[in-house]
């Protein structure tokens, strides 16, 4: 947030994060979103489309108080079941000519059982919203241990943790901060993951097994993402949804900053374009038939609208909350309701996937 670059990257994360679990910060609840930005996907009505990305509350601290700032939903992690320290510090860097941010976390957490008992706390505490008003929905982020020798088993560990708290669970396969993570995208290795979490979410005992998403890369080949979007939508083992894309490990030719010698996952301006072209590419293999959360630059309404017309039922922010603040959430969603509206659509759900469909709506 901005008042808070007088601190260093890593410091002002974990001060905004604090702010927002201490209820600091604009709050949303008092105006209703507009009904033409209100969806339904899976089993769930989403009041509005903007999203907070996985990596801001990383240990699910302060869920209500970024719901409250405006957000439809809120995804949490990523949780890994044994708790690690991540990469050694420094581990962000801001790109401040480029409103970027480099980050090399390493999947830092507090491990399923801390995080665990915090969500069952907020799930046994929440207060029910205003009769017809749909609840913010909170998504749960889940990664592997470093030096795990069993990547799916830590994947199916927490589906079995959290599927009972999560409207919707994510099997992150696409950060590039920690060794291997990403071969998990492969096709082969991909399939197996799947099916051990689909199984792993068929034996849990809760009465609603949630939806299961992939976040993947924005650094794949046509090749890659032809097998991801086919091992997606499998006839038998097909997952619920992708989350596209992750931050990138390349460097545009654009950065101005000093700081892009830094290795790690860059976000921000400078990934928009390919994520919102992962968006695109992703929606047409899978033909329009998986929801997509898009991800990855979005700092405006305009930004936003882009990833919905190009296959997006949902989408997601992180690194514009570092350089605008809280302010931008409701900002986003003015603008986007008014691109809405002028394109003639009576709600976001109309316009997805709508530049695959030919011109603007009239």
């Amino acid at each position: 947030m901005p008042c808070l670059r007088l601190v260093s990257a890593e410091s002002a994360h974990v001060l905004a994060v604090k702010a927002a679990s201490w209820g600091l910060g604009p709050k949303a609840w008092q105006h209703k979103d507009s009904s033409i930005l209100r969806s339904q996907l899976w089993d769930r009505q989403f009041r509005n489309p903007i999203g907070l990305a996985a990596g801001f509350d990383k240990h699910g601290e302060a869920v209500d108080g970024l719901l409250s700032i405006g957000f439809g939903f809120v995804e949490v992690g990523s949780i890994t079941p044994k708790p690690q320290d991540g990469n050694p510090k420094p581990r962000v860097f801001r790109l401040l000519e480029d409103k970027a941010i480099i980050n090399r976390y390493g999947f830092n957490s507090v491990g399923h059982e801390a995080v665990l008992e915090r969500l069952q706390r907020r799930a046994g505490s929440m207060s029910s919203m205003s009769e017809g008003e749909p609840r913010g929905i909170l998504g749960i982020n889940l990664g592997k241990n470093k030096t795990s020798a069993d990547a799916v088993g830590d994947y199916v560990e927490g589906v079995q943790k959290f599927g009972a708290l999560a409207d919707y669970l994510v099997i992150n396969v696409s950060s590039p901060n920690t060794p291997g993570l990403r071969a998990l995208q492969g096709r082969q290795e991909l399939e197996q993951l799947i099916d051990k979490v689909l199984e792993a979410r068929s034996s849990l005992s809760c009465p609603r097994k949630p939806p299961l998403l992939v976040k993947i890369a924005p650094d794949l080949t046509q090749h890659d993402k032809e097998d991801i979007a086919a091992v997606a939508t499998r006839q038998k083992g097909a997952v619920d949804g992708l989350i596209v894309t992750n931050t990138t490990i390349s460097r545009p030719e654009t950065l101005q900053s000093t700081n892009k010698k830094e290795t790690g996952g860059l976000s921000g301006p400078p990934v928009r374009h390919m994520s919102t072209e992962t968006v695109r590419d992703m929606y047409k293999l899978t033909k329009g038939q998986l929801p997509i959360i898009g991800v990855g630059g979005v700092s405006c309404g305009a930004d936003a609208y882009e990833k919905i017309r190009g296959g997006a039922s949902l989408v997601q922010l992180y690194t514009a909350m570092a350089y605008q603040g809280p302010p931008v959430v409701n900002r986003i969603k003015r603008e986007l309701e008014q691109l809405l509206r002028e394109d003639g659509f009576t709600s976001v759900t109309e316009a997805v996937g709508a530049d695959h469909r030919g011109s603007t709506q009239t």
